[in-house]
């Protein structure tokens, strides 16, 4: 598959996810949903593949200088592969967030707003929400 079509595939693919835990948190397919981990699996084995495929000659010494990472990314198909690992963990930190807002309780319209700039901005949107859950700690009500 062409990483165009394949970048089409992954995006969409998050998609549900995202929205469930934002616009419909306390409905039972999304905690099923997220419970499951289906779409970080799917993505990472994605990952894997192309990890396998794109990077035969891996050269781990490259992840140490910015000129070496600037290098691994030179290459449509090895930005693909770094788009994937985003899609992933920006995932994942989006579900860690939705599971323990809501063992917290904390307030929705704040956590969908958090969640989004995780989806966004990855790790702006995990710090939004570790500035959120500190200040509901310090404040309840």
């Amino acid at each position: 598959m062409n990483p165009k079509t394949v970048f089409s595939i992954v995006n969409a693919l998050v998609m549900p996810q995202w929205l469930l835990m934002i616009f419909a948190p306390h409905w039972k397919w999304t905690q099923k949903l997220v419970d499951a981990y289906l779409i970080p699996v799917l993505l990472a084995v994605a990952y894997a593949l192309y990890m396998i495929t794109s990077f035969g000659n891996l050269d781990f010494m490259s992840f140490s200088t910015l000129k070496g990472i600037k290098q691994l990314f030179s290459e449509e198909q090895s930005v693909l592969v770094g788009w994937i690992h985003y899609l992933c963990f920006d995932l994942v930190a989006g579900t860690w967030i939705y599971k323990d807002s809501l063992a917290k309780s904390m307030n929705r319209i704040v956590v969908g707003l958090c969640l989004f700039f995780c989806l966004m901005l990855g790790p702006i949107g995990f710090l939004l929400y570790w500035i959120s859950r500190k200040f509901a700690q310090a404040n309840p009500t």
